[in-house]
């Protein structure tokens, strides 16, 4: 069983102020009519494109897709699932970081079955993706940002309780496209539930 996934990076959005409020783009791009938004380019800002992110009924504009690697990753420092809604959301805890790998801990929740009883399948291709964005923002310099072009997940084997275990892995970042791939293992006995593969654009500016 195979699902495909837009857009969707963890990041620190730009206030119009100059600050950062964090947000989790989906979806890929808003645009205005007329407008062509081509998967993993940056949305026409002089036009009035906005990202279509978590946050689209805050008086907040923003104009950035993704965000700078400092800002994330100082965040997940300091204040850890915090830095992200998405985290906070669903109860996930980052864990070890660094050099093209991430891993993330989730705990299942009955309010995250369907109705069959089992974890939502999407719920492993959103931990996924989480845990593969921040391992690529490891390896990204300052001025770098991120944004999906595709996605794909297999199904391997469902839960219904417990803790699960999330890890990213970089495969290659190239200066335009990076690829990357993750797994969402029982952390009870290390059976594997699922895997994704995943390209990213890479935005320098």
């Amino acid at each position: 069983m195979q699902a495909n996934k837009g857009a969707s990076s963890p990041g620190l959005g730009c206030r119009q102020d100059g600050g950062t409020v964090p947000h989790i783009i989906a979806e890929g791009v808003r645009s205005k009519p007329g407008m062509v938004q081509v998967a993993g380019e940056e949305p026409d800002i002089a036009s009035g494109a906005d990202t279509h992110n978590a946050y689209r009924d805050s008086p907040l504009t923003f104009q950035m897709v993704g965000c700078c690697r400092v800002g994330y990753l100082d965040e997940i420092k300091r204040i850890g699932r915090d830095a992200n809604p998405f985290f906070k959301l669903m109860g996930i805890e980052p864990g070890e970081y660094g050099d093209g790998r991430a891993s993330l801990t989730m705990e299942v929740r009955p309010d995250m079955l369907n109705g069959a009883g089992w974890l939502q399948g999407g719920i492993y291709v959103a931990l996924a993706d989480e845990a593969i964005a921040l391992a690529l923002y490891t390896l990204l310099s300052e001025n770098e940002r991120i944004a999906t072009i595709d996605e794909h997940t297999s199904f391997i084997k469902g839960v219904n309780t417990g803790t699960i275990v999330a890890t990213g892995r970089v495969v290659r970042k190239g200066r335009r496209v990076a690829f990357a791939d993750g797994e969402v293992r029982s952390a009870a006995d290390g059976a594997i539930l699922s895997r994704t593969s995943a390209s990213f654009a890479v935005i320098a500016g």
